[in-house]
């Protein structure tokens, strides 16, 4: 499975209006120019960890079913985003989470009241 970037790249760039950039200097996928996924930058992260803009409930109920493959550190509480171990995630699962993100992004974005 490996975890590497260019997993996360291959199936990302599949998503309508994906685009690979950098985020706080780290590789990461792009829609609408707001971050879609990155690899993680903060210390508290594990190495291989990509993190994942996706809602609340959505965090929580894949971290609570497969923790061992999703997690959460103190730092990442108050974002809409869940880490993943790119280690533990098959192909299908990682191109699940990106359309998760994706959707979030669109769906964020379509709010009344924000600039499309």
């Amino acid at each position: 499975m490996g975890a590497t970037f260019e997993r996360v790249k291959k199936l990302g760039v599949k998503l309508p209006g994906v685009v690979v950039d950098k985020y706080f200097g780290m590789p990461a996928l792009k829609l609408d120019g707001q971050m879609l996924a990155c690899m993680a930058s903060h210390k508290s992260a594990e190495p291989g960890t990509l993190v994942v803009r996706i809602d609340f409930f959505e965090r929580d109920l894949r971290v609570a079913n497969e923790p061992d493959i999703y997690y959460l550190k103190p730092h990442y509480v108050n974002y809409a985003c869940v880490l993943a171990r790119l280690s533990g995630i098959d192909d299908p699962a990682l191109q699940d989470l990106l359309e998760s993100g994706w959707k979030f992004i669109k769906t964020k974005r379509a709010r009344p009241g924000r600039p499309r």
